[in-house]
């Protein structure tokens, strides 16, 4: 389980130090890069203090031909840092790289099928390719809306730059190296103002992100700081990667990693990313309970709705009868799931009944470590499942599936098949 802590905010460049400092391996990201067809640029890692702590420092340096001063959390009233041990990672040229103080946009434009192209063309597993273009999509996607045209059409400035390409990359790398599928994200610290950018001044958020947080319901917290602390690219990442909407009530950090941006306001420019564990009882977990009242289908559907459901994720799905408003008899459908699969879940139960409504609530429940296995009965092999009880004793049950499927092999009643795996077992 991962937590992301975004109170300054969050950009590309932040989240790939932040990913490498948790411990991702920095020679295989620089073996990718290597593979991108693209030049003009070079990596630089380092150590930075951020309001006197230590942190990681991502930064792609551009050469001037490329140079679109607009790095993904490029600062707008100027950048103090104090950087030691630095690393230095060439891609075809010697760089030199100042930082302006505005966003500007004077190199090459790429459509979406080009960055798809760049990536497709880099050596790296299919899942990197496939996060690094989801979260470009985002981007594109948001784009769009603001500028009334469609992802294929929109001509990207900041996130067509090849410091955002290798950024996001970079992040998908470092996610995939990691095995992080899912990140608590509770919210995105953005500050107030405005911000000069190709198009002009825009408020803060800026458009782009402003979109980003609303189509991945990602709430934003506002800060009393002046300035942009959420890029498109940064909000971009976390939308791609966001699962559970809170932290366990008590947990326990595994390990940390701390990833430095390249503003200076008075907080600590700094995105943090935990891997953490729940501190209660070791056999607990998070899932999200949903329920709906409905008066006006039919039995036949919701059967095919309980198949359904089943198919799409879902751990549990029961009815209950029940005494509705006006005297209504009706039923009401129970279904269990996860974090991730409750958004299309709920989908399905709006398409395929008359329901207006959902009720869901997170909740946290307890339960006993269980295995898996096998065991050789006078009438074949049978799945079983053991699991552990708190006083340390085991109990161990066929798995009724398999024993249906023997039983209709060797045309047997099902309990024969049951008592002889029971007895299998207990021996």
């Amino acid at each position: 389980m991962f937590y992301l802590e975004c109170e300054s905010g969050i950009a590309g460049d932040m989240m790939v130090a932040a990913l490498l400092d948790l411990g991702a391996d920095e020679k295989k990201l620089l073996d990718v890069l290597k593979t991108l067809p693209l030049e003009g640029y070079e990596i630089k890692i380092s150590r930075v203090k951020k309001a006197g702590i230590d942190a990681c420092d991502f930064d792609v340096v551009l050469d001037k031909e490329h140079a679109s001063h607009d790095h993904d959390m490029e600062y707008l009233h100027g950048s103090h840092e104090e950087h030691h041990h630095e690393h230095h990672h060439d891609h075809d040229h010697e760089h030199e790289h100042e930082h302006h103080h505005e966003h500007h946009h004077h190199h090459e434009h790429r459509h979406l099928s080009d960055v798809y192209k760049i990536i497709d063309a880099g050596i790296m597993t299919d899942r990197v390719k496939d996060l690094a273009k989801k979260i470009f999509k985002t981007v594109a996607e948001a784009e769009a809306k603001a500028h009334a045209t469609s992802a294929d059409e929109v001509h990207f400035h900041e996130v067509g730059g090849v410091d955002s390409i290798v950024d996001i990359v970079s992040a998908a790398v470092c996610l995939d190296d990691l095995g992080i599928e899912k990140i608590i994200v509770p919210y995105l610290s953005e500050g107030h103002g405005t911000v000069r950018c190709a198009h002009g001044i825009l408020p803060i958020p800026v458009p782009a992100v402003q979109h980003i947080t609303e189509d991945h319901s990602i709430p934003l917290k506002k800060i009393d700081c002046f300035g942009e602390f959420v890029t498109p690219t940064g909000a971009a990442i976390a939308a791609a990667m966001r699962s559970d909407e809170k932290l366990p009530e008590v947990y326990k950090t595994v390990r940390s990693g701390y990833g430095a941006g390249k503003r200076n306001y008075e907080r600590a420019s700094l995105v943090r990313i935990y891997e953490i564990e729940p501190a209660g009882c070791e056999g607990s977990d998070t899932v999200w309970k949903l329920e709906s009242d409905i008066d006006d289908c039919t039995g036949e559907r919701l059967g095919y709705l309980m198949d359904k459901l089943y198919m799409e994720g879902a751990r549990e799905v029961h009815y209950s009868s029940i005494q509705m408003k006006k005297n209504r008899p009706g039923i009401e459908l129970v279904v269990i799931c996860d974090e991730d699969k409750r958004d299309d879940l709920e989908k399905t139960i709006f398409i395929e009944t008359t329901t207006i409504g959902i009720r869901r609530v997170r909740m946290e429940r307890t339960i006993l470590p269980r295995s898996r296995g096998v065991v050789d009965t006078s009438f074949g092999r049978i799945s079983v499942k053991t699991v552990d009880l708190p006083d340390g004793r085991k109990r161990t049950y066929p798995e009724h599936d398999d024993v249906v499927r023997v039983a209709k092999e060797k045309n047997l009643p099902v309990a024969d098949v049951w008592d002889e795996a029971l007895r299998t077992i207990n021996k």
